[in-house]
């Protein structure tokens, strides 16, 4: 009845995009060939915020869409006991109590581990901003946008959140969002 009803209307059926996260590695190999920021996702496998970022902010598909385009996306678990190779530079896992965390976590947050933390690189892969906490679509859609198009090389962040509109990614006084190169 409900396919019938679907092949019958005017309604089409949009699968999401997904997020297509990269380990390191790739991420590190892709930006050899062709420079890109980085969007890190900090996070832990116990963190219930992460889950739902994932599951409320990451599945939307606005979201996904502009990461693929504008980013390299690393999801990165900040107490993974392996070995990352990062900048040239080996990073361990260190225990700490009955867990630990990975060096880099450290290393990309500024020594602050909270989770969410979504970390921004440049495409140099230098820390651009650490941004912690949960963040809801329209905030991180708000934020990406900010790095993705530069706007942090030449205005303050209270101004161009004053200007932005999320609704259809326009600044206020006119500006658009520059074009993907």
């Amino acid at each position: 009845m409900f396919l019938a009803l679907l092949a019958s209307s005017n309604f089409t059926l949009v699968k999401a995009q997904e997020i297509n996260w990269l380990t390191w590695d790739e991420a590190q190999a892709r930006n050899a060939k062709e420079p890109k920021k980085f969007i890190v996702d900090v996070y832990t496998q116990w963190c219930g915020w992460c889950k739902k970022m994932d599951k409320a902010t990451f599945e939307e598909p606005e979201i996904s869409k502009y990461i693929n385009e504008n980013y390299y996306p690393v999801k990165f678990d900040a107490e993974t006991k392996e070995d990352i190779t990062f900048n040239n530079k080996v990073f361990k896992y260190v225990r700490s109590g009955s867990s630990g965390y990975n060096e880099l976590a450290i290393e990309i947050t500024f020594g602050k581990l909270t989770y969410p933390t979504i970390v921004f690189l440049d495409e140099n892969m230098n820390v651009i901003q650490p941004i912690p906490g949960y963040k809801d679509p329209m905030s991180l859609d708000k934020i990406m946008k900010y790095f993705a198009q530069d706007y942090y090389k030449t205005m303050p962040w209270k101004k161009y959140e004053e200007m932005y509109i999320a609704k259809n990614g326009v600044l206020e006084d006119g500006l658009t969002p520059k074009k993907d190169k």
